[in-house]
């Protein structure tokens, strides 16, 4: 007889010193990341499926493509509505599939995947997620290489929620260093784009969250030394923990989880989605790569934990 499955598959720990972190086979998602005894994730069970995204990593696009269609070159094509109640597509073709290992020891783990032509998305690419652990924190590397003929477009995305403290995110402070911000009609697309300056979307200075309701993308990033940029967030102990990404993640949407459908899991944990496009970039262009046959795009994002 068959052992029961967990709904997110096979189970991968890596370890470094106090941290510790758990990736899944489904999505190559991360469920948890600890360091001693703090989970700085709003995660989920074991022996629950995902929910509402969390931890998963978004490839060929990100957020949303409004109605599922698009044009790319002079075909026109169209996606599963996988948001039919927004009559979107989002999230991209890959946080539900079957990763499989291509390396692993204790500190690094990579997960490969082949993403095979389908309707609505006609191109072949080969992914790679590449968690490791370092002084700093745990980085996450996706790497998708364009293994088809033809040029195709490409984005990415992950959806870590951060939740460096119990309770509600409203006592968390937040720090965005964003000059842009991008309003959405009722279905979350975006109808613009406009500075922060004098909004409550200013989040340049760190700032408690309170009753403020985002599910917003921002762009315009103010850039670090290293060339990447930080979002940062901290709890009501003066504890910190950072969210760096790299040069290829010129968006972030920030998330505080008020429509989630499980009324109890609302403001539980703080979503923050390094993006390389914009929401609808399918549509629109914004940020979205065109990647050649051979190319292969790289972006890494990391989670930074520090303590006062």
């Amino acid at each position: 007889m068959l052992g029961v499955v967990p709904p997110s598959g096979k189970q991968f720990e890596l370890r470094l010193g106090d941290q510790a972190a758990v990736i899944t086979e489904v999505g190559a998602g991360l469920r948890s990341y600890t360091v001693g005894d703090c989970e700085l994730l709003d995660g989920y069970g074991v022996d629950e499926m995902c929910s509402s995204a969390q931890g998963q990593t978004f490839i060929p696009w990100p957020n949303r493509i409004a109605d599922g269609c698009y044009r790319f070159g002079d075909r026109d094509y169209q996606l599963p509505l996988t948001e039919p109640a927004a009559h979107n597509a989002i999230h991209g073709l890959t946080r539900w599939a079957n990763w499989h290992v291509a390396h692993a020891n204790h500190r690094i783990l990579r997960m490969q995947l082949d993403l095979h032509p389908q309707p609505g998305y006609p191109y072949a690419l080969r992914c790679e997620l590449t968690y490791r652990f370092g002084t700093r924190g745990l980085s996450v590397e996706t790497r998708s290489t364009n293994v088809g003929a033809e040029v195709c477009p490409y984005a990415t995305g992950a959806h870590p929620y951060l939740a460096p403290a119990a309770g509600l995110i409203d006592e968390l402070s937040l720090q965005v260093p964003a000059q842009g911000f991008y309003p959405t009609d009722e279905r979350g697309v975006p109808t613009g784009r406009c500075r922060v300056d004098g909004s409550t979307y200013d989040l340049r200075r760190l700032r408690r969250i309170g009753g403020l309701e985002l599910d917003t993308a921002f762009t315009g990033l103010a850039r670090d030394d290293d060339g990447g940029s930080t979002v940062t967030v901290c709890a009501p102990d003066g504890s910190q923990t950072t969210l760096w990404m790299d040069a290829a993640y010129g968006y972030v949407e920030i998330f505080t989880g008020d429509s989630i459908p499980d009324v109890d899991r609302r403001r539980r944990g703080l979503g923050i989605e390094p993006m390389t496009a914009a929401p609808n970039a399918f549509r629109t262009g914004d940020g979205l790569v065109c990647l050649e046959p051979g190319q292969t795009h790289s972006a890494t994002w990391e989670l930074r934990p520090a303590r006062p």
